[in-house]
């Protein structure tokens, strides 16, 4: 089967009804992937149909809450739910992140512990080299944002390739890491003229993807200013390939 990604969050750390916060899933055969959790992403991973047992990994790019901030909550409920989680998750994310999970033990304890050994924790690193599922390679590269900043590379096996940008300013890590990528999923915050640190533009989304080669983009991660400016058409001005504006709930299936 081939993949089909959904993206589940679009939006930023702005709440807004029409966007929830950061999350992408990667449905690979029996591997479900969710790229990041910002608030909102359990109500948008039900309206798929799947549900939180469903979910095999979890790949987090950085710690702002509008990225991770609903795992203590998909952890609880995997505990306490009906039905409570029985098969293993795997939690990937970038430098620090033990630290991380146990600051979280410290404030909610037991009730984001799994029992029976089904949680399994990897700390990438800089150079950290690829890591290998049933169903696909996981690859990381460190980016522009925070310290902690990941993006990932799922090459399933055989076939297809998806690189997730996570928040990042331009660099030639995520170049390097989505050569020839059948899907870029790539930040795009603000409009070109609005541009903050940290954050990507659409032209400079498009100039990633166009140095990278990839097959098609998806430009992401909105604040509300994005909606009063032709952003397809500032990520036009570098890149000609196939693109698509991210929505909530929207599905990708790469069949080509």
């Amino acid at each position: 089967m081939n993949p089909k990604v959904t993206i589940l969050g679009s939006g930023t750390c702005v709440p807004r009804l029409e966007r929830s916060s950061c999350s992408v899933l990667v449905e690979i055969n029996s591997s479900l992937i969710l790229l990041d959790m910002g608030p909102g992403t359990i109500r948008r991973l039900l309206r798929t149909g799947k549900g939180l047992d469903d979910i095999t990994h979890i790949c987090i790019s950085h710690f702002h809450p509008d990225h991770s901030a609903e795992l203590a909550a998909f952890l609880f409920a995997s505990k306490y739910g009906d039905p409570h989680r029985q098969q293993p998750l795997s939690i990937v994310a970038g430098p620090g992140f033990n630290a991380f999970f146990k600051a979280l033990q410290n404030v909610y304890g037991q009730w984001i512990e799994l029992g029976n050994n089904l949680l399994q924790i990897r700390e990438v690193t800089a150079n950290q080299r690829p890591l290998c599922f049933p169903d696909f390679e996981l690859q990381t590269a460190p980016v522009a944002h925070n310290p902690e900043s990941v993006a990932f590379r799922i090459n399933t096996l055989p076939g297809y390739s998806i690189v997730y940008s996570g928040d990042t300013d331009y660099c030639n890590e995520l170049a390097d890491l989505a050569v020839k990528a059948d899907l870029l999923i790539c930040e795009s915050s603000t409009p070109d003229e609005h541009k903050i640190s940290g954050h990507l533009t659409p032209s400079l989304a498009g100039q990633i993807a166009s140095t990278a080669d990839v097959a098609k983009l998806v430009l992401t991660h909105f604040y509300p200013v994005c909606d009063s400016v032709d952003i397809a058409k500032q990520c036009r001005t570098t890149y000609k390939g196939p693109l698509i504006i991210a929505e909530d709930l929207l599905t990708i299936n790469l069949d080509y």
